[in-house]
């Protein structure tokens, strides 16, 4: 037995010195149309991860990764019916991700198709990404400001880099240029989409009315609403800015990350936002 371990030990380590020869042979024959190619593939790669950004694609890919390392080891040791199993997941595997990133490959095509190269360029064009934020926490911190007189209750959700699709779709998509007035006009109690959360995703008010998760591992003090404990939900999955003001006492708080910050006032607000979503902090005439 320990016979039969050591030869696949050295089966192992051989196919790897193959593997280390084959790299070390395409570096030295390198030619233009392979330096090409790899750029191509680099920048389909950089847009395609703008667009998959999402903490569930990471969960996903260690799940593959782990699959990848069990098969090297089924195959390494001689467990058949391991690398059996493995590889019928894998041969699937490939139409299983095209079913779950589904929404995420129609943005994608639709981005190639609708803004041309135009809109791709944009994804990393950090001046417009300035100028885009510029408005929203303008915007946000003007309505959250009259809000908070009002003692209007609000929930405005800021996406980032974690897609909220889900929550999205539970509301009413809008697709409206951000402005103070409308974020108001959506909160007005007579209206009908003011209960719920707005979303704000690329400069644009995805969606209002939408229904935010209950958060599963943070404690929330017991004098705290549901808009409070919504965003504490939310913050538990994904890496978006909330925006809550009470509608009890108009306090504004910010929920980042799953951290509850109370008792902003418009200024220390797009003080805070522009550092989180900018980088960088307001000059005395922006605030």
């Amino acid at each position: 037995m320990f016979g039969l371990l050591s030869a696949a030990k050295a089966d192992f380590f051989t196919e790897i010195g193959s593997f280390f020869d084959f790299v070390k042979n395409a570096f030295l024959n390198i030619g233009i149309p392979d330096i090409v190619d790899i750029l191509l593939l680099t920048a389909i790669f950089f847009f395609s991860a703008r667009v998959f950004r999402n903490r569930k694609v990471g969960a996903l890919l260690a799940g593959i990764a782990i699959c990848l390392v069990g098969y090297a080891c089924a195959w390494a040791f001689g467990l058949s019916g391991v690398e059996f199993l493995l590889a019928a997941i894998f041969k699937i595997g490939a139409l299983a991700l095209i079913i779950i990133f589904q929404p995420e490959i129609r943005e994608l095509l639709e981005r190639v198709g609708n803004g041309s190269l135009k809109g791709i360029r944009t994804l990393g064009d950090k001046n417009v990404k300035k100028k885009m934020h510029y408005k929203t926490v303008d915007s946000v911190c003007l309505a959250v400001q009259m809000l908070s007189v009002e003692r209007t209750g609000a929930l405005i959700v800021i996406e980032r880099t974690t897609r909220l699709e889900d929550i999205i779709s539970s509301g009413t998509r809008l697709d409206a240029e951000v402005s103070d007035s409308l974020i108001r006009n959506i909160f007005f109690d007579k209206a009908p989409l003011h209960d719920g959360a707005v979303i704000i995703s690329e400069g644009r008010i995805t969606a209002a009315a939408c229904i935010l998760p209950l958060p599963k591992h943070t404690i929330v003090s017991g004098d705290l609403g549901t808009r409070h404990r919504a965003a504490v939900g939310l913050g538990e999955i994904s890496d978006a800015i909330t925006v809550i003001v009470s509608e009890q006492t108009g306090i504004i708080s910010v929920v980042n990350e799953g951290e509850l910050i109370r008792n902003f006032t418009a200024s220390t607000l797009k003080k805070y936002l522009f550092r989180e979503l900018i980088n960088e902090n307001p000059t005395s005439e922006e605030i």
